[in-house]
């Protein structure tokens, strides 16, 4: 059974008397950033010069600073910016200031376990990773409460980078939900075949599939998109609030008894493989060369993104959104 950390199990102390420079104030960045500093952490934010996250910093009462100096400043330097260009700016930025005994953290695995990334041996290599988007972070901090989070260590020089990442974890107001041990590779492997398998590109393709053979059948497409796309929303919500037996117990009996039998004929074992032959990708590095290294996986984004842009739902879409005022 995983070992959950609360707040009683974790000090603040690793960090007290150290400098936190957050790199990059996007969504993760500006939540981490505010809850660390009202948690008591000395922390400024690297961010281009005069850009707008340089003015929301100063109104936020936070301290900018370029990103070079924010790393040559900084004890711990934790690194939100998007993962693709992570690298370029830890090569032309960070690694030139990473001394001795300092601190390099991230919230997401990759560039560290796919080696796009590669630190020096005399520092920490820490993970701290929120299992929330930032604005519900700092939502749920501000009202006293927490959002459940990951650590882990890649690399510790000091002996001491494991109190250092836990107590990341509860600056950040996470202790409070629970802060569970993992490693980079199992982060980093596991959050990839979510969103491809299932929470970005599953539920999307299950969604357009659903929608796509209701309206080749003849029926409305407006209908077709309130049953295989709005009422998603609904029924996810009931599995966040009650798992799966939840949901179940909230729904009617036709809705259960036809989710029963007929969902495993369409969601079947070949649908499985294809998901284990995805994680079998990300295992073995094909999506990070792909994804990272093949100068072609841009143009590819583009087309696909135009795509889904171009689908008959998103047009339709739009259309049932403001009549439902969403």
């Amino acid at each position: 059974m995983v070992k959950i950390y609360y707040d009683n199990d974790i000090s603040l102390e690793p960090l007290l008397g150290k400098k936190v420079a957050v790199i990059g104030y996007g969504s993760q960045g500006r939540a981490q950033a505010l809850n660390m500093k009202d948690s008591g952490i000395d922390v400024v934010v690297g961010v281009r010069e005069g850009g707008k996250s340089w003015k929301m910093v100063k109104e936020d009462g936070l301290e900018p600073l370029p990103i070079e100096k924010a790393a040559k400043e900084g004890d711990i330097v934790h690194m939100l910016i998007p993962d693709v260009v992570q690298p370029e700016i830890y090569k032309k930025f960070i690694e030139p200031n990473m001394k001795p005994g300092k601190v390099l953290g991230f919230s997401h695995g990759y560039n560290i376990h796919f080696r796009q990334i590669v630190p020096p041996s005399y520092v920490d290599v820490v993970l701290v990773a929120p299992k929330a988007p930032g604005p519900r972070m700092r939502e749920l901090y501000l009202e006293g409460k927490g959002v459940p989070a990951l650590f882990a260590v890649g690399q510790d020089y000091s002996g001491k980078a494991r109190m250092i990442a836990l107590a990341m974890a509860k600056a950040l107001g996470c202790a409070r939900a629970g802060v569970l041990e993992t490693t980079f590779k199992e982060e980093t492997e596991t959050d990839l075949l979510g969103e491809q398998a299932v929470l970005v590109g599953g539920i999307m393709e299950l969604i357009k599939k659903g929608y796509e053979v209701l309206v080749e059948a003849g029926y409305q497409p407006e209908l077709a998109y309130f049953e295989a796309c709005n009422e998603m929303k609904l029924i996810v919500d009931l599995i966040y609030r009650g798992g799966l037996t939840g949901m179940l117990s909230a729904v009617s009996d036709t809705a259960k008894f036809g989710g029963l039998v007929v969902g495993p004929q369409i969601i079947d074992e070949h649908v499985k493989e294809n998901m284990r032959e995805a994680l079998r990708r990300i295992q073995d590095g094909s999506f990070a060369r792909l994804w990272s290294e093949d100068p072609r996986s841009k143009l590819i984004l583009e087309k696909k993104m135009e795509e889904i842009k171009n689908h008959p739902m998103e047009k339709v879409g739009e259309a049932v959104r403001k009549l439902a005022q969403i």
